[in-house]
This record gives structure tokens, C-alpha cells and sequence, in this order.
């Protein structure tokens, strides 16, 4: 009995301790389990997410394309609104810039600059859709393919407008506008074959994908744009009417915020009507030629255009806290400096408003700045490195971005040049190598010898033609 007792316990003890061994292996199992889990759920292991989030925010933005290959939660935290939320918090935004192109089969496409890295990344193209408001009209299987930048000449459309209505039927998809507001990148309006779009799309960089906004109340196609107190305002460009193209004086203004369109006052053009005779009114249209955010107000520069003939006439003055138009200064209208067809570019830099002003002759362009005090236009830079390309509509562009001016331009081996004026003391100091490249273009210093042209960064895109460009802080 008792060899049969003594004989039984140590079995059960073993077998209980066999139990629980088991048990516990069994539970450091799970334990070990759930704290894999835990950690691999993870953005950087033993890291809180918030923590994470703080370092990939510090990285450059041109490493983010390659870093959301990861894992599924990397690809989702690069693409999300609070990383970039975190990125403005900190400071760590960057200026990047985005260049719209057009090449020798008038296909569109922008490519980004990362001026920093010199890293450029070409944008996806534009979605293929078709646009049901605009096909409505009596334009039935229109497609939209593409509707960015010019893919005509402005002369070309101002000539049909006084009459060649057939150009219109041969007009590839282009005459767009674009704008850069709230850290996304706008393409607005543009012909589809014999109709102007209200359509506008939207690129997103955080997510790398294009989208359809709500619509312009009116269809518009070169209109010229600018951004002020975070919205989107778009004032002119011509219409597509029963009697042929018809310029444009009504304006609105796009809230990000809401995603949705509202009314402006329709732009008055005071000195378009000082044409002294019926028939020369009649003759000369008048166009919206640019239009500047500057210190709180919109500056819309303003033409009469009769093909070949440009006559400047002033501008006017939007102030959105009146909701008002008020005549622009004469030394300020009459002096704005133009390019192609009366377009004028300008770029506001440290609350300057500069503008350049091109010459029919290679390399001898200038940089003009506004005098309020004397309301007249001065040079800033004398002489600016851009070629002149005659068959080329945008042979150069004007854009600010890093606290300096740039200028964007080709040269003969069709490489298309990002140059910043570098202001340099007078005792000087030795170009860097960036600058060296610029020789090629024919780098010269202003009288003063305190601004030099240095190129940021170049890229070969072959016979591509410059439309333009945007800049994007993100």
C-alpha cells in the first residue's frame, strides 16, 4: 500500500510539474507572441509611433518616394496629412520646384526639382477622363487628355479669335493656367478641342496623385492667376462662345478650405476705354496680361491685343477687403515690363515686386524692380543669361523661391537651366561649381559686379519647350 502511495506521488508531482512547465512555456509563448506583435505593428520598433513620426519628418522629402516601399504602415505614414503636419511644425519644409513642359508631340508633363539634392522626380501624368459638364454643351465624346499648359500659341488663338475660327478645330488639349496654393499644385481650365473647360485638377505631393476640384463657374482658357490670403484667384482668359473666342473680364476665387468656388467683381478696363475711335475699340481686344499677389492685393497688369499690334493700358488693383477694382499707377501699368504677346512676368521676393524684362536679342534681358515711392520701374539686374528661343513660347520663366530670384531658360544642347542670382559683396569671392556651367549661357554680372548668375541645376529633356513652372512648400 504504501510502496503503491510512495510510488504514485513522485509521479504526480512530475506530472504536475511537467504541467507546469508547459503552462509556462506556454505563456512566455503568448507573452513573447503578443510583444512581437506589438513591436512589429510598429513604425521603428521599441519606438512609440509619435516618436517615429517626429524622425521621419526630419528626413528629406526626396527620400520619402523610396521609403514607402518599407511596409504597408511606411507607405501609409508618408502619404498621410499628420507627417506633413508635423514637417511645418518643426520647420522642416522644403521648396521644391515644379516645371511644366510640353515636347515636340505637344505632350505635357511637370517634373519636380528638389533644389537641395538636385534630385528631380517626374509627376504622374494627368488622369484620362471625360468631362460630362463640358461635353453637355453641345460637345458631345469630348475627351480630356492631358489639360495642362499651352499646347498652342497665344498668337494662334488671339488670330482666330479675330476671325480664323478653323484654328480652333486643330487646337491640341492646353491653354491652361496653373497655381500653387495650401501645398498643392492647380491646373485650371484650358481648350478641349472647340470648347474652354471649367474643369480644374489638383496634385497632391503627399499622396503623388491628381484630383478633380469642383469646377470654374465659367470656362476659361489663359487665364492668369495668383494666390492671396491662402485662396486661389483667377481673373480673365477668353471663352468659347457661339461667336468665337471672347475675352474675359469676370474673376473668381477658389477656398481650398472648402473646395469651393466664389464670385470676384468683374475686372474694369479704365483705359480700354480711352481708344479714341469705334472701329480701333472694336479692333483691339483687351486681355488680362498677368496678375501679382503684392503687399495684400491683387496686380492685374492689362493689354489691348490686336495681332500683331500690343498696346499697354495700365492694370487694375483688387482689394479683397473692400471687394473692389481701383486703376492701377501709370508709371506702374505703362511700365510693367512684357514678353510674347503682352505677357508679363513677376515674381514677389522679400516683399519686392520684381519683373523680368526680356530683349529681342540673346542675353541681354534685364530685372526690374518697382519704386512705389516714385511709382516707376528700375533695374535690379542688368543683364540676365536667358535665351531667346523665336519658336519657343516660353523661352525663359520668372519664379522666386528660397529668399532669391530664379530664372528658368534653355541653351543650345537643350538643357533646361534653374539659375539664382547670387548677390555677392563687392570684394567677391570665386564662383562655385555650379557656377561654371552658367558660362555656357553666358554668365555676366550686373554694372555693380554684386550679382552673379550661378545655375542651381540642369536637366536634359531634348527639345521640350518651358511653360511653366510653380513653386511648392511642403
Amino acid at each position: 500500500m504504501g510502496g503503491v502511495l510512495s510510488s504514485g506521488g513522485p509521479k504526480c508531482r512530475t506530472s504536475e510539474y511537467n504541467e507546469m512547465l508547459n503552462n509556462g512555456s506556454c505563456k512566455r509563448q503568448k507573452t513573447s507572441s503578443i510583444s512581437y506583435d506589438e513591436e512589429s505593428s510598429r513604425l521603428i520598433p521599441f519606438l512609440p509611433d509619435e516618436l517615429s513620426i517626429q524622425i521621419l519628418a526630419r528626413l528629406p522629402r526626396f527620400c520619402y518616394f523610396n521609403l514607402r516601399s518599407v511596409s504597408q504602415k511606411w507607405k501609409a505614414t508618408f502619404e498621410s496629412a499628420e507627417l506633413f503636419k508635423v514637417r511645418k511644425e518643426l520647420g522642416s519644409t522644403e521648396e521644391w520646384l515644379y516645371v511644366l513642359i510640353k515636347d515636340e508631340a505637344d505632350e505635357l508633363s511637370w517634373h519636380a526639382l528638389d533644389p537641395l539634392s538636385k534630385h528631380w522626380q517626374r509627376l504622374p501624368p494627368m488622369p484620362n477622363v471625360v468631362c460630362a459638364d463640358e461635353s453637355k454643351r453641345g460637345f458631345p465624346g469630348l475627351w480630356l487628355r492631358n489639360v495642362v499648359g499651352s499646347g498652342i500659341k497665344i498668337a494662334e488663338v488671339i488670330r482666330s479669335w479675330l476671325g480664323q475660327k478653323d484654328t480652333l478645330d486643330q487646337m491640341p488639349f492646353g491653354g491652361c493656367s496653373n497655381g500653387a496654393v495650401d501645398g498643392c499644385l492647380y491646373v485650371l481650365g484650358g481648350f478641349s478641342r472647340a470648347t474652354t473647360m471649367r474643369s480644374v485638377w489638383r496634385f497632391d505631393p503627399i499622396s503623388n496623385k491628381w484630383s478633380k476640384m469642383t469646377s470654374m463657374s465659367t470656362g476659361r482658357a489663359y487665364c492668369k492667376t495668383s494666390i492671396l490670403n491662402n485662396k486661389l484667384y483667377v481673373v480673365g482668359g477668353v471663352n468659347q462662345g457661339r461667336g468665337g473666342l471672347t475675352s474675359l473680364q469676370s474673376a473668381e476665387v477658389f477656398d481650398p478650405c472648402t473646395g469651393t468656388w466664389s464670385d470676384v467683381p468683374s475686372m474694369p478696363f479704365s483705359k480700354a476705354q480711352l481708344v479714341p475711335t469705334a472701329y480701333l475699340s472694336d479692333l483691339l481686344k483687351p486681355i488680362a496680361t498677368g496678375m501679382t499677389s503684392y503687399m495684400g492685393r491683387l496686380f492685374v497688369p492689362q493689354s489691348l491685343y490686336s495681332w500683331p499690334f500690343i498696346v499697354d493700358v495700365g492694370g487694375e488693383i483688387y482689394d479683397p477687403e473692400t471687394n473692389s477694382w481701383a486703376e492701377m499707377p501709370t508709371g506702374m501699368g505703362e511700365g510693367w515690363p512684357a514678353r510674347q504677346a503682352g505677357t508679363k512676368l513677376s515674381v514677389v521676393v522679400d516683399g519686392e515686386l520684381y519683373a523680368l524684362d526680356p530683349s529681342a536679342s540673346s542675353n541681354s534681358g534685364k530685372i526690374k524692380v518697382y519704386d512705389q515711392k516714385e511709382d516707376t520701374w528700375k533695374v535690379a539686374i542688368g543683364k540676365v543669361p536667358a535665351a531667346d528661343f523665336t519658336e519657343s513660347e516660353s523661352p525663359y520663366l520668372l519664379t522666386g523661391f528660397h529668399g532669391k530670384i530664379h530664372v528658368l531658360t534653355k541653351d543650345a544642347n537643350h538643357n533646361i537651366a534653374v539659375m539664382q542670382a547670387d548677390v555677392r559683396d563687392n570684394l567677391g569671392s570665386p564662383l562655385s561649381s555650379t557656377s561654371v556651367y552658367a558660362k555656357s549661357l553666358h554668365e555676366h554680372s550686373d554694372s555693380s559686379e554684386t550679382v552673379f548668375w550661378k545655375v542651381i541645376d540642369s536637366k536634359n529633356l531634348g527639345s521640350a519647350e518651358l511653360v511653366n513652372c510653380q513653386v511648392l512648400d511642403v
